[in-house]
């Protein structure tokens, strides 16, 4: 069971994490013209999709991949979501 509360618990972190962006995009949103609103939250939005797909094709393979060396992952490029569950929730975090 404490691995359940385990992956809850990193779930529920990764979902507050993301909330964070919305609240980024009120802030900037509120530091620019009226008119340039929609603009700013599009970039939030935009930024966010983009870092997310470079992540799961690069960032985690070389974060949390077998090393070379001890430095850099080599694997783990292109994550699927068919890892154990543990690996995906920590992906999504």
């Amino acid at each position: 069971m404490g691995n359940l509360n385990d992956m809850a618990w990193v779930i529920l972190c990764a979902i507050l994490v993301m909330m964070m962006q919305a609240g980024f995009a009120c802030l900037e949103s509120g530091l620019v013209r009226a008119k340039n609103s929609i603009n700013v939250a599009i970039k939030n939005l935009v930024d966010f999709c983009v870092s997310s797909i470079m992540f799961w094709a690069v960032g985690f393979g070389m974060m949390f991949g077998a090393t070379a060396a001890g430095w850099i992952g080599t694997t783990e490029f292109f994550t699927a979501a068919t890892g154990d569950s543990w690996t995906v929730a920590f992906f999504f975090f």
